[in-house]
């Protein structure tokens, strides 16, 4: 038989899996495990959306929609995004799919040719880096440390541009470690990216879920030489808890948002018609909804950073956004735990969760092998059992 796709044959797993797939194998058996893995919001969708969901079937408002998304949802996409972003965008401006990881997929096809480099923030959300390969892209990682903040520099992003720079992704804030680019961050990032012409899929999709009395700012909303080459990535899922309604949204230049029209209408399609029914809604009414979520993560994260930080050989800075924290645990590397040497956080993710009883998910999918992510999107008194666990796992209990 002839061989498959080379670029298909070359997309790795996600390196998440095999401990997830232990932590669904051991919570099926019954035992009594506690997962921090969850990259979604714990709270229910809000009922007066999910009703405009029911209302949208009982309308038989199930039948296909353009490409590209209702002009209701992208009419609602410009006013949130003038509201809370002050950014000015015409719905012919926006392109609705299914989540925000196809919209930066799609935001990719839009730039990239085979052989152009991206430029990729490390640590980074797993699905970047395929993504770009997926599309023949080469990514170009930079790294930035604990001690930046786990901000790229404008300096970094400089000496990492070459001729075959074509765009950078940046995610703010950030998945895995929920830091936020201030305004002066952010226009000093803008300012090389337009010097050097270079694009920006900027992936806001945590912009809701801000603390600390912080001010998001968009990339889009610094001027119109940097809105020109910025595609903005967002969506309902993490503010309005709507992950599995699947909308995520790009807002582009009119020329680029035209071509990824034409991409979706020949690959994916329009989104579902109900999704985006209950989507328009969520933008559009009351927003009171992702401020109590918000406070509920602010107080969890709060817990969890100045708990983690009580407990010897592991340590981690304050996130600023998103619902995540990303774990040091350099001290651990190289030394014996439950008979194992700690190599890097998969080996510690796997002890942890044999013999701890907890997930978390290990930092090497993230460029980031000294941390481990944990996700607060989960009851207050799961972060006190699971933090519970990491000191007796570390003081080499078995729970």
């Amino acid at each position: 038989m002839k061989e498959l796709s080379k670029i298909a044959l070359a997309v790795e797993p996600s390196t998440t899996m095999a401990i997830d797939a232990m932590f669904k194998q051991m919570k099926a058996e019954g035992q009594n495990v506690i997962g921090f893995g969850a990259g979604e919001p714990d709270f229910p969708t809000p009922d007066y959306i999910k009703e405009a969901g029911i209302q949208a079937i009982r309308n038989n408002e199930t039948k296909y929609t353009p490409a590209a998304g209702t002009i209701e949802l992208r009419k609602a996409v410009c006013q949130r995004l003038k509201e809370d972003c002050g950014v000015d965008y015409e719905y012919t401006q926006i392109a609705v799919s299914n989540g925000a990881k196809p919209c930066v997929y799609v935001a990719l096809r839009a730039l990239v040719n085979p052989g152009d480099e991206v430029i990729l923030p490390a640590p980074y959300w797993v699905s970047y880096i395929e993504l770009i390969r997926m599309v023949g892209g080469v990514p170009v990682v930079v790294e930035a440390t604990e001690a930046e903040n786990f901000k790229i520099t404008p300096e970094k992003l400089a000496a990492a541009i070459t001729p075959k720079t074509k765009c950078m992704i940046l995610n703010n804030p950030s998945n895995p470690t929920g830091m936020m680019y201030s305004r002066q961050e952010l226009e000093a990032i803008s300012k090389v990216c337009v010097e050097q012409d270079i694009y920006v899929i900027s992936d806001e999709i945590y912009y809701g879920l801000v603390y600390d009395g912080g001010q998001f700012v968009s990339l889009a909303a610094l001027g119109e030489d940097i809105k020109e080459r910025t595609l903005l990535i967002n969506g309902v899922s993490k503010s309005y808890a709507m992950t599995g309604w699947r909308i995520g949204y790009v807002a582009a230049p009119a020329k680029i948002a035209k071509v990824i029209a034409n991409f979706l209408s020949h690959s994916t399609g329009s989104p579902c018609s109900i999704s985006q029914k209950a989507s328009a809604l969520a933008l559009s009414a009351s927003q009171d909804s992702i401020e109590e979520m918000r406070k509920a993560f602010e107080e969890r994260r709060n817990y969890m950073v100045e708990r983690m930080n009580q407990i010897e050989g592991v340590s981690c800075i304050k996130p600023e956004g998103a619902f995540y924290v990303m774990m040091n645990i350099e001290k651990l590397i190289g030394k014996e735990l439950h008979s194992t040497v700690i190599k890097d956080s998969d080996d510690f993710g796997n002890l942890f969760l044999k013999y701890g009883k907890v997930a978390v998910v290990p930092g090497t999918g993230f460029a980031a092998p000294n941390f481990v992510r944990w996700s607060y999107a989960t009851s207050m008194e799961n972060i006190k059992e699971g933090l519970d666990r990491l000191e007796r796992f570390l003081a080499g209990e078995t729970i």
